[in-house]
């Protein structure tokens, strides 16, 4: 358990911010963190009750990771579903500082995005806008918004550190051909994590880069292929949220600046 004692003597659970917490990744990354103990304050632009209630198909072939000590996620009094657009910028920075303000917040997991696959030349300006904006431009200034104090805090008690996530991807690792875009912007973020690895790590502050290979979630909508329904030939929400586990509750002392995900086989359904 995450807690914290307030003078008073009352706990206090720490604050974590999990950005597309309304389905797929986040959605695993949410109920990790919520039976760990944290105060999580999922950020997603449409809370469908009844696909938090009963579970996506993805959640449900893979165990419903919504489901935390009998509590669906909307219902678990620890979360706090913000239902925001995050590409509205000055409203994500002020919703930001209000959670801030609120509690005592040291997780910010940066997993919102979005991918446009295809033939480059049929990828068009908004949709690059959107992809650039959504994997990299959002992470880079939701992080600005909180390190100063996530450093501040972590020097201050080492013990229970500060942290920040990054969700990339394989792509970010070579060529991406039918998502030059996507890939190149999962790129950026890597690097993005990695100089904020190197800049925060002094101060104590937890900052990994999780790059997962192929995983069920909602992210090939725009694609004309899908996950192989096979399980050692793609990833689970519920995997990439066991990586997201052992970063934030790794001791201390040991870094863990980069994790890579892949399932046994390399396979893809075209649709």
């Amino acid at each position: 358990m995450l807690m914290t004692e307030h003078s008073c003597g009352t706990a206090a659970r720490y604050g974590a911010v999990v950005t597309g917490a309304s389905s797929g990744i986040g959605r695993a990354i949410a109920a990790m963190l919520l039976s760990l103990g944290y105060e999580v304050y999922g950020i997603g632009r449409d809370f469908q009750k009844k696909d938090l209630e009963n579970g996506s198909a993805e959640s449900r072939n893979a165990g419903a990771a919504e489901e935390i000590q009998g509590k669906t996620l909307l219902s678990h009094p620890a979360f706090h579903a913000v239902t925001l657009d995050l590409l509205q910028e000055d409203a994500a920075l002020a919703k930001l500082r209000e959670i801030r303000e609120n509690c005592d917040l040291r997780l910010l997991v940066n997993n919102a995005g979005v991918a446009y696959y295809g033939l480059h030349e049929e990828v068009n300006a908004e949709k690059i806008r959107r992809i650039t904006r959504t994997n990299l431009e959002i992470p880079m200034m939701l992080t600005g918004e909180v390190l100063r104090s996530f450093k501040e805090k972590s020097k201050a008690d080492p013990e229970h550190p500060c942290g920040l996530i990054f969700l990339s991807s394989v792509t970010a690792l070579g060529p991406a051909p039918h998502g030059a875009a996507y890939g190149a912007t999962k790129a950026a973020l890597r690097s993005f994590g990695s100089s904020v690895f190197q800049e925060a790590r002094k101060y104590g502050v937890r900052v990994t880069t999780i790059l997962p290979d192929l995983t069920e979630s909602g992210l090939y909508r725009h694609a004309d292929f899908t996950t192989d329904p096979a399980m050692d030939a793609h990833l689970t929400p519920e995997d990439v949220a066991e990586a997201v586990r052992f970063a934030v509750t790794a001791r201390p002392g040991m870094a863990v600046p980069e994790l890579l995900l892949q399932p046994k086989l390399s396979r893809i359904c075209r649709k």
